[in-house]
């Protein structure tokens, strides 16, 4: 006779197990039904975000100028070097022959003097350290080997030199590669949110600036006057940036057509005859610092950002002569909309 088993019923903790996964899986279900498209953002959210874009991008920029100008003078100290290593070979070929003319005189005479083989040698200091073949030696001939003596080793030591400064270039232009990549790609990435932008919005935009950058030129040349320059060759300067209103900002830039902020700054004052330094955190160390801002005059450097990212040129009434950023030209601007605190003017 067949036997009827019950079938095995589940335990009480795969149930509770099963219900718990069929809950979850509902739960996820309804969530992704209710869910909305993630929401495209403002042209105002993009704004934000790309300038904070071109923050950081400027900020790389700066580095990358600092880099450049430091390959630049490395690249001038190494040709220094190098020059003066050539000359010294020459000094150093010259001495050695004639010392080597003086050892053949005595060969055809008789035989070359011991101790004249000292003036031979590619180690002359191993002999000079020696007080009995000292002796041996005439005062002229002691002093002709010091000679060459010394030129051996003012050479050796601009090797060393020149092959540290060779070490230093190389890591330098690792770092000004790193920092043109750095600095292209925010410009790449703050360009892709711009895109995502209609035309409406982008003219909104534009036009918002445009207005600002009116008033901004309007509330400075209301001063009438009545903020002077420090001095004839800072009003000099402070023209020159005048005369490049409309320019554009590209990175790394320093004139004529083009301007990048330090870039625009120190072309100005280069036309007044001045020399400043050519990133705006080496300006920001050049002159006389100015922590308040009623005592600015027209021309003072500006800046801005904790880590002084950015400068400009005072222009009076609170407002900024600066290249802003990239998609931008140089044009006045008001401390207020600058993104950035106000840090101190430098008085050059």
């Amino acid at each position: 006779m067949a036997s009827h088993r019950r079938p095995k019923q589940p335990s009480r903790a795969r149930v509770s197990v099963l219900t718990t996964v069929a809950a979850a899986a509902v739960a996820v279900s309804a969530q992704a039904a209710n869910a909305a498209p993630s929401a495209k953002p403002t042209k105002d959210e993009v704004k934000s975000q790309v300038d904070k874009l071109y923050q950081q991008a400027e900020q790389a920029t700066e580095k990358y100028n600092g880099a450049k100008e430091k390959q630049e003078k490395l690249q001038k100290e190494i040709s220094a070097i190098q020059d003066n290593v050539a000359r010294g070979q020459q000094e150093l070929n010259q001495l050695r022959d004639h010392l080597g003319s003086v050892a053949a005189g005595q060969y055809r005479t008789g035989g070359i003097d011991p101790s004249l083989q000292l003036f031979l040698s590619s180690d002359p200091d191993d002999y000079l350290d020696k007080a009995s073949t000292l002796d041996q030696l005439s005062g002229q001939q002691v002093e002709a080997l010091k000679k060459v003596q010394d030129k051996q080793r003012e050479l050796a030591q601009e090797r060393a030199e020149a092959s540290a400064k060779l070490k230093d270039l190389a890591a330098t232009r690792t770092e000004l590669g790193n920092k043109k990549s750095e600095a292209q790609n925010k410009l790449a990435e703050a360009q892709r949110l711009l895109n995502s932008l209609t035309a409406e919005e982008k003219a909104a935009l534009e036009a918002k600036e445009a207005r600002a950058t009116r008033a901004a030129e309007r509330t400075a040349m209301s001063a009438g006057g009545a903020v002077k320059p420090a001095s004839g060759r800072v009003s000099s300067a402070y023209a020159a940036a005048q005369s490049k209103v409309g320019s554009p900002y590209v990175y790394g830039a320093n004139g004529p057509s083009s301007f990048d902020c330090s870039g625009l700054t120190s072309w100005a004052y280069a036309q007044a005859g001045i020399g400043i330094p050519r990133t705006s955190e080496a300006q920001a160390n050049y002159g006389t610092r100015i922590y308040s801002q009623s005592q600015l005059q027209v021309g003072d450097l500006v800046f801005f950002f904790n880590d002084l990212h950015h400068v400009g040129l005072y222009a009076g009434n609170g407002q900024v002569l600066h290249a802003p950023r990239p998609g931008t030209v140089v044009r006045y601007e008001s401390f207020g909309t600058m993104g950035g605190p106000f840090m101190f003017g430098v008085r050059v």
